[in-house]
Formats: C-alpha cells, sequence, structure tokens
C-alpha cells in the first residue's frame, strides 16, 4: 500500500495494507489504519472550514497524529504548515498572522484550537459522532483564507535574516518530483523503513514524510526523549528494521559516541542520506568503517528547492579523491548551475515564492530556460569533470582586519587536524557587531577538555592550507559541539560558551 502522490489518494489499498506505516511516540499505525484516520481527519478538517488550497497549521512534535494530519491535509488539497512544539508561542503567533489564521491543529491533543489554546467548534453541518462535533468551545472555527498559489502541497516557514519566518510554497508538482528521485536513483530498495528524527518544521523532515508515502515504506518518528536516550534509541532502530538513516552530519556524529552505532547494532540500515550541512570527509570515513554494508549519500539543497538538488554516493573512491566533498551532480530534471560564483538552481522542484513576500521573490527568484529557477546565497564552484561544490554561504562570510573570510574554509581546514572529528571556526563580535578575532572549537569525544598531543602543534598544521588572518587565535576542546535544533552546528552557542568560560577566569584571576 502507498499513497499516490499524483492522484493525492491511497493506492495499492490490497497489498501490504497490514504493515507497518507510522511508528509514533503516541501509537503505532499500520497502512490501512493510517488511511483510515487520514480519511476522517480530512473529515474533522473540512467540518472547521478548511479545503482545498486553505492552508493548516499542524503543532506537535513525532507524534503518528502528526504524520495523519500531513497526509490528511494532502487527501483534502490544503498545503499543511508544519510547526514543532520546540518553537515558541511566538512564532507560531506571527506565521498565524502571515497566513491569516485564527486556529491550528495540535497533534498531541488530537483536535483542533484557536490560537489561545480554545478548543473550536465545527462548522454547522458537521457529521454528527465526529471529534470536531463534540466541541464544547463558545466560538465556531475560522479557518484562513485560501492562498493565492494553488495546489500547493506544504508551506514550510524558515528564519529570515530579519528575525521574520519566510514562508516557502512548496507545490504538489515538487514533491512528486522529489519522490520520483528517490525512488529512480537512491536504491532504498522496497519498503524502506525511515528514521525521522529532524522536525518537520525543517525540511530535511520531508524526504521521510514523501519517500514513506510514495514508496509504501514505514517511518519511525524519533522524539527528542527517544533520541536522547542513546542505547535505547539505537535499540528502537534496530527493533523496527530502519533501513535508512536521514539526519544532518551533526546527528550522526553524536552516535559515534555510541559503540552500539555500527552495523552490529542496526543490521538492516543499508543507507544514510545526508542533508542540511556540510559532511565531513572525516565523519564518512568513521561510517564506512562502522557501516562497510551501507551507502553513503550526500544531498545537497535548500529549503526553496524541495529538500534538496544535488547528490554523490560517498564510496571509498570518492574519499581517496577529495580532501572536501563535492555535493555532487543536479538530479534528474533539474539544472544546478554557478552565476558570478552564487550556486542558483532551476527545475520543477524550486518553491513557488515566498508567501507575500513579492520583494525577496523579486530579488531571489527567475526564470531559466523556462524553468522557475532561485539564487541560493550560497557560494559555489563546479570543477573539471562537472561536479559541484559549496564553499558557504554568501551572507555567512565575516570581514576582519580588512578581509573577507569564509567560516566554512576555515571549518573545512580544522577538521583535517588529527583527532578533530568536527570542528568549527566561531567569530568574537565586539559591542558594535564587529568582528575582533576567531576562535576555533574541535570535538575530540572527550570530557577533559585537553587537545590531544597531536594537535600541539596546530597553527602550523592549519598554515599549509590557510592564510594567517584566517587562523584562529585559540582552539579549544570539546567533547563534542552544540547543534541547533535542526541539528546543525550552533556558531552562536558556542560563541556564548567562549565568553562564559572567559568571564569565569577573569573572576577568578580578580579574586
Amino acid at each position: 500500500m502507498r499513497f499516490d502522490l499524483s492522484a493525492s489518494c491511497f493506492a495499492d489499498t490490497d497489498v501490504r495494507a497490514d504493515a507497518w506505516a507510522v511508528i509514533g511516540a503516541d501509537r503505532a499505525l499500520r497502512w490501512h489504519e493510517l488511511a483510515e484516520q487520514a480519511h476522517a481527519w480530512a473529515r474533522q478538517a473540512r467540518a472547521h472550514g478548511f479545503a482545498a488550497d486553505v492552508p493548516v497549521i499542524i503543532r506537535g512534535h513525532k507524534e503518528a497524529a502528526f504524520f495523519v494530519a500531513m497526509v490528511g491535509a494532502l487527501l483534502l488539497g490544503a498545503p499543511f504548515v508544519p510547526v514543532d512544539t520546540i518553537y515558541p508561542d511566538e512564532r507560531m503567533q506571527r506565521i498565524a498572522s502571515t497566513l491569516g489564521a485564527q486556529t491550528y491543529f495540535d497533534a498531541h491533543g488530537g483536535r483542533f484550537v484557536s490560537l489561545n489554546g480554545q478548543r473550536v467548534r465545527a462548522e454547522p453541518g458537521a457529521a454528527e459522532g465526529t471529534a470536531a462535533s463534540t466541541s464544547t468551545a463558545a466560538s465556531t472555527a475560522s479557518a484562513p483564507p485560501a492562498l493565492h498559489e494553488k495546489n500547493l502541497a506544504y508551506v514550510l516557514f524558515t528564519s529570515g535574516t530579519t528575525g521574520e519566518p519566510k514562508g516557502v510554497q512548496i507545490g504538489r508538482e515538487s514533491v512528486v518530483a522529489l519522490a520520483d528521485w528517490m525512488a529512480a536513483d537512491f536504491a532504498l530498495g522496497d519498503a524502506p523503513v525511515f528514521l525521522n528524527q529532524a522536525p518537520f518544521s525543517f525540511d530535511l523532515s520531508m524526504y521521510e514524510v514523501f519517500g514513506t508515502l510514495a514508496l509504501g515504506g514505514t517511518v519511525v518518528l524519533a522524539s527528542r526523549a527517544l533520541t536522547a536516550q542513546g542505547a535505547t534509541f539505537l535499540a528502537t532502530l534496530a527493533q523496527h528494521g530502519m533501513t535508512t538513516w536521514v539526519s544532518t552530519p551533526s546527528f550522526a556524529q553524536q552516535q559515534l559516541l555510541n559503540p552500539q552505532f555500527s552495523q552490529d547494532g542496526l543490521p538492516a540500515l543499508r543507507t544514510f542520506l545526508f542533508c542540511g550541512e556540510v559532511l565531513p570527509v572525516a565523519l564518512a570515513r568513521q561510517l564506512r568503517q562502522r557501516f562497510p554494508a551501507a551507502q553513503i549519500i550526500n544531498t545537497y539543497g535548500p529549503t526553496e528547492a524541495t529538500v534538496a538538488t544535488t547528490w554523490i554516493v560517498v564510496d571509498d573512491a570518492v574519499l581517496a579523491h577529495h580532501a572536501r566533498l563535492p555535493i555532487g551532480r543536479a538530479k534528474r530534471d533539474a539544472e544546478v548551475f554557478v552565476d558570478d560564483g552564487e550556486l542558483c538552481i532551476a527545475g520543477a522542484h524550486v518553491m513557488r515564492g515566498y508567501l507575500n513576500r513579492e520583494d525577496l521573490n523579486a530579488a531571489r527568484m527567475f526564470s531559466h530556460n523556462g524553468q522557475r529557477a532561485f539564487r541560493t546565497g550560497d557560494l559555489g564552484a563546479v570543477d573539471g569533470d562537472g561536479l559541484l561544490f559549496c564553499h558557504g554561504r554568501i551572507d555567512d562570510q565575516i570581514k576582519m582586519g580588512g578581509y573577507r573570510i569564509e567560516l566554512m574554509e576555515i571549518d573545512a581546514a580544522l577538521r583535517t587536524l588529527p583527532g578533530a572529528a568536527s570542528a568549527a571556526a566561531v567569530p568574537l563580535r565586539r559591542p558594535d557587531g564587529s568582528v575582533a578575532r576567531i576562535v576555533a572549537f574541535v570535538a575530540t569525544g572527550n570530557d577533559d577538555g585537553r587537545l590531544p598531543d597531536a594537535l600541539y602543534d596546530w597553527k602550523t598544521l592549519l598554515a599549509a592550507c590557510l592564510p594567517s588572518y584566517m587562523i584562529p587565535s585559540e582552539l579549544l576542546a570539546c567533547r563534542s559541539l552544540p547543534v541547533s535544533v535542526n541539528f546543525k552546528i550552533d556558531r552562536a552557542q558556542l560563541a556564548q560558551d567562549y565568553r562564559d568560560v572567559y568571564l569565569k577566569a577573569q573572576r577568578q584571576h580578580n579574586a
């Protein structure tokens, strides 16, 4: 059994209907149960005024009900707007304001509620016996207006440089293209079992959502509480026969501290699917050693291009030829090219534009060979073999001492140091925002805070690949690097950690 994304309906309903579809934090659902509950959710949403092209906010974490609601929205033709509970109420209020929404679906409680937390009443004429018709709130629900863009699959809000969330509008044709690409090129096998740990409000998770639906597989929704349990987390994945690991590289790096994170501990695992940040060569090599039977797929792409656009299978030959991994080549039916040093993407998977942001659309979107195209804001290059490389963000550059410096270039050099499992360069800023100097952190896996002996002469080692103005002033060891809610390295937290240590040492000196 599977979900036909082109027709927005369940298909092959007599095939593996009793197979598991969703293993959630609240309950597990077989495919026939997913279909029944998704149709029931669509009826409930319709009773609350939702319809085709009317966006519905879904808030929760890793409940099976969250997955049901996304599928129900696809059935209804309503674009879903996923919001994880890790984000504060104020963020959801801003998203709702942008959409003109007064209600959202609470996946934890399994009901529609108003933004003030009250359960809402269904529209008159709702079917008796539905959850909507038993509501006890005083007011009738009011769905937001239909969107100008039609036939969207979802709207995902990302952080803007101004702090105001930007709504990325992804069409149904784009998710069909994503699923077709996964089926044609990723060699995931029949009915793959996906790890899903990224929040649904992080587009990386759409790999698992649409991969599970289109391929008739299973998705294991790993909550933050479960992933924090280490051995129990990995045992749960082994129990359910997880075949496809989807995460940022940083999340996989964290798991290396657990010896169960190996082919013996996860015998069914056959694919690592990475996106969201740079895949370090050192991590890829460690994974090749731990999981010799598994393929490693490194992908790249912004939220605005439906999760990812380029891909490469990182095997031993690739590792032998590259000190810094390429992002590969464009996926089928897409084009990626470099324009004035910036990576640009064209194809049917490019977003339909930012919601209510014509200024950004004019600046970032254009037409290329008759296709929608997007300027990524990423620095890029292509080598003689046609392999693409990403060299970081244009807007992630800093300026220090008159030099423009790309932090990710320093990161890449740091990761070549012996014993540096992962690393990050961190700019320390003055009160006026200018950069005073750069410090660096390396993750060693140890708690003693000491640099390995092999790093005694780290500045000399870095000088072999970096100009002097890019070499950090200090190198600090830590057990692991902090990551954001999307499991990307958190430079801001590292800067704060450094300031805390500096202030503590200063107070002790003055005491």
